[in-house]
């Protein structure tokens, strides 16, 4: 675990009666003493794992689910895992520029949930999006052609690895404001009620996002007009390199929620099944006019912040902790121990995953850019907007 080194200040007990009272320097000495940080992944009790043992990627006795629903998980996890490893590469040969943050580590989180939700539920993040888009069915080639700004991309080519969207899949975005996406899900949520679709609209955020007002501020509309929104906290411990344990008093995140009495809980991230399950109930909820519900997914990423980040505040042995209890390991488990495919089929799904991210590359080296006219498309809505000048 990672170790930080804090100053301790001795505090007098409130127990103390003043007849009691001694008295005590108004300056007390401070000694410096080292403290374990806290898992920052806890298990879905809630409860801090005490043991420096690593926990290993593990797996149900019997599956909870059928065949087709871990073959899915897989490729889908694979699929996100082999396309952010190459994004990684292209970012280090400078052929995707700007800002690039992996979701390396993190992947049960979608994947999870796309098994919970429909097709047509929305779906809305922060700027760490590619992956999102992928387990929703958009192509990798117009996620990669984004990342490379190319015409062909997702959101032809403006918007680049923070802005992803893909109206098909109901993708409405990651979005580089921090927490803006939150009262903009649950303007979504809004939405699907006042249509009466019966969609719902999961908003996911980071853990550093829950220290913006604009949170509260759409939690208390949320759950005072029941709106179908699932808002998720994907909880990496880190946020943009501080760790939660001091930025905050509350490091059950989940908890949060609470103070509006929306259903909340914490949920193992690196665990796919646990992650459908809390969705699933969730959805339940939402569908059924009970209004929103906030999970706090405790996850990890492997990489830093974004790919400028060297993580240096954390320490090697640590990020190894995690590597144990990788989500795709643990599926990959699943399935070879229930015989549901054999190492020949899983490694069949590596080589099609691989060629297919190979080919989302050479797309968009080929692809052209944007021509100029493009800039002042897609600004408004109004075509004919009469204040834009030449």
């Amino acid at each position: 675990m990672a170790e930080t080194k804090v100053k301790a200040t001795s505090k007098p007990s409130n127990s103390t009666s003043k007849s009691s009272a001694k008295k005590t320097s108004t300056t007390p000495t401070a000694s410096t003493k080292t403290v374990k940080q806290p898992d920052p992944v806890l298990p879905s009790n809630g409860k801090a794992k005490d043991s420096q043992e690593a926990p290993q990627a593990t797996s149900p006795a019997k599956p909870e689910f059928p065949k087709e629903t871990y073959i899915r998980w897989y490729e889908q996890m694979v699929l996100m895992r082999k396309f952010e490893e190459k994004a990684g590469q292209l970012y280090g040969q400078q052929k995707i520029k700007g800002f690039c943050h992996l979701y390396i580590g993190q992947e049960a989180c979608v994947a999870g949930a796309v098994s919970a939700l429909t097709k047509d539920d929305k779906w809305i993040t922060a700027y760490r999006d590619h992956a999102h888009p992928l387990a929703l069915g958009t192509s990798p080639n117009a996620i990669m052609a984004e990342l490379f700004a190319k015409a062909t991309g997702c959101s032809k080519g403006k918007g680049g690895s923070m802005h992803m969207f893909d109206k098909a899949v109901n993708f409405v975005g990651g979005h580089g404001i921090v927490g803006a996406q939150v009262p903009l899900g649950a303007g979504m949520a809004f939405a699907e009620k006042y249509n009466k679709t019966g969609n719902l609209c999961i908003c996911y955020m980071g853990d550093g996002a829950v220290r913006q007002g604009a949170l509260h501020e759409a939690f208390n509309m949320a759950m005072l007009w029941k709106l179908p929104v699932i808002f998720v906290v994907e909880n990496n411990g880190y946020a943009m390199g501080t760790s939660v344990q001091r930025t905050s008093n509350v490091t059950e995140l989940y908890t949060l929620g609470e103070a509006y009495d929306m259903p909340s809980e914490p949920v193992n991230g690196m665990n796919v099944e646990d992650i459908h399950n809390a969705v699933a109930r969730a959805a339940e909820r939402a569908r059924a006019g009970e209004g929103p519900t906030f999970l706090e997914f405790k996850t990890y990423r492997y990489k830093g912040h974004s790919m400028s980040d060297p993580a240096k505040y954390r320490t090697k042995e640590e990020l190894e902790e995690y590597r144990q209890r990788d989500s795709i390991e643990a599926v990959r488990h699943t399935i070879l121990t229930n015989g549901m495919a054999t190492e020949a089929d899983l490694a069949a799904i590596d080589e099609k995953i691989k060629a297919q991210v190979n080919e989302s590359v050479e797309f968009a080296e080929t692809s052209p850019y944007p021509t100029a006219d493009e800039l002042y498309k897609d600004v408004y809505v109004q075509q004919d907007y009469p204040y834009i000048r030449d």
